[in-house]
């Protein structure tokens, strides 16, 4: 089960348009609309909501690039290229 679900995303993420995608959501979520929602003075645990925005998405944006370097590897080791004898 776990492998299937681990082929289909790593599938999914070889279309061009979905890194193409998260570079936009990236780049509109970094923009005027959604540093304003988060630039509040309350707190979550004692951190500001700006700082655990900027912290969160930061960690999420990292774990997709790492997503996207298996999707390139996965592709690269079926490559016929690669094959030793």
């Amino acid at each position: 089960m776990t492998n299937r679900l681990r082929h289909s995303l790593l599938h999914r993420l070889q279309f061009r348009e979905s890194w193409v995608i998260f570079f936009v959501m990236g780049f509109i979520m970094m923009n005027f609309p959604f540093l304003h929602i988060f630039n509040k003075p309350d707190t979550i645990l004692g951190y500001p909501l700006m700082f655990l925005y900027f912290y969160l998405g930061w960690a999420v944006s990292i774990f997709v690039i790492y997503l996207f370097t298996l999707a390139v590897s996965h592709t690269t080791d079926k490559s016929p290229e690669n094959k030793q004898p």
